[in-house]
C-alpha cells in the first residue's frame, strides 16, 4: 500500500509544479486565463470626451474598464514576483493603455529612445493592428521612468523597423516614478505607466484594421527587468517557451474591440 501511495504521489508532482510559475491571483477584478485557453480581452471605447495622460490608475476614465493580470512567469522563478495589471481602451484616433505594477527591486536608468529599456523595470505592449497579418506587430516597451522603445516587426528578427523620434514623440506617456530610478528601490513600490498611441502614426508603418465594434487584433502584455537584481519575465497570454522570449507572436492573445 505504501508503494502505491508513493507511486501516485510521483504522478501528481508534475501537476503541482506546473502551477508554480503562475502568479498569485490579484486582489483587483481582472480577467484571468489558464494555459489551456486563449487569452481574450474586450477593449471598450472611451466614453468621455478626453483622457488626459497622467498615470492615474484610479481616475474616472478607467473606472468600469476591466483589468487583465499578467499571470505567467517565463524562465527561472525570481526572488520576488511582481503583480501586474493592464487596461486598454480606444477611440477613433487613439489606443489608450495603462499598467499598474506592485514591485520591488525597481531600477530605471535608460533615457534614450529605443535604448535597452527592457533591462530596466519595464512594461511592454506588443500588438498586431493588421488583422490579416497577426504575426507582424509593434512592440512598445516603456521603462519605469517613461522612456520608450518601439519597433515595427514584420518578421522577427529578419524584417523590422525602428521608429524614429518624430513618430515616438507622438506617443504620449506618463509615469509615476522619476525619469531615473537609481539606486535600485528594494522596498515594495507601486508604479504606473499610462500611454496614448495615435492610430495615424501606426498607419505610417503598417496597415491598420480600424478599431471599432467587431474588430479583432492580436496582442500580448509583458513585464520585465532583465538587468535589475531581480530578473523577471511576466506575460498575460501564456508563452510556451523554455527561455524568456517575448517575440513569439504565435502566442499572442486576442483583443476584441467593443
Amino acid at each position: 500500500m505504501k508503494a502505491i501511495i508513493f507511486y501516485l504521489s510521483l504522478l501528481t508532482l508534475p501537476l503541482f509544479y506546473s502551477h508554480l510559475n503562475k502568479v498569485t491571483t490579484n486582489p483587483e477584478k481582472s480577467e484571468i486565463t489558464s494555459k489551456n485557453e486563449e487569452a481574450e480581452y474586450v477593449v471598450k471605447k472611451l466614453k468621455k470626451d478626453s483622457n488626459p495622460i497622467d498615470a492615474n490608475w484610479d481616475k474616472a476614465q478607467w473606472k468600469g474598464i476591466k483589468a487583465i493580470s499578467l499571470d505567467y512567469n517565463m524562465g527561472k522563478q525570481p526572488k520576488f514576483l511582481p503583480k501586474v495589471w493592464a487596461k486598454l481602451m480606444y477611440d477613433e484616433e487613439n489606443i489608450y493603455g495603462i499598467f499598474k505594477v506592485e514591485d520591488r527591486y525597481v531600477r530605471s536608468i535608460v533615457q534614450e529612445y529605443n535604448g535597452n529599456v527592457s533591462g530596466d523595470s519595464c512594461v511592454e505592449f506588443f500588438f498586431s493592428p493588421d488583422s490579416e497579418k497577426p504575426l507582424s506587430y509593434f512592440n512598445l516597451e516603456i521603462n519605469a521612468g517613461g522612456t520608450p522603445l518601439i519597433f515595427y516587426i514584420a518578421k522577427p528578427w529578419d524584417d523590422f523597423t525602428k521608429l524614429g523620434k518624430e513618430d515616438i514623440d507622438q506617443i504620449e506617456i506618463a509615469h509615476s516614478l522619476p525619469e531615473v530610478v537609481d539606486p535600485e528601490i528594494s522596498e515594495p513600490t507601486t508604479w504606473t505607466i499610462e500611454y496614448r498611441i495615435p492610430i495615424s502614426m501606426l498607419k505610417k508603418h503598417s496597415k491598420v484594421t480600424q478599431p471599432k465594434k467587431g474588430t479583432v487584433w492580436k496582442a500580448n502584455f509583458y513585464k520585465t527587468g532583465s538587468r535589475t537584481s531581480n530578473p523577471n519575465f511576466l506575460t498575460w497570454s501564456f508563452v510556451d517557451n523554455p527561455k524568456p522570449n517575448f517575440h513569439l507572436p504565435q502566442f499572442f492573445g486576442t483583443l476584441k474591440f467593443q
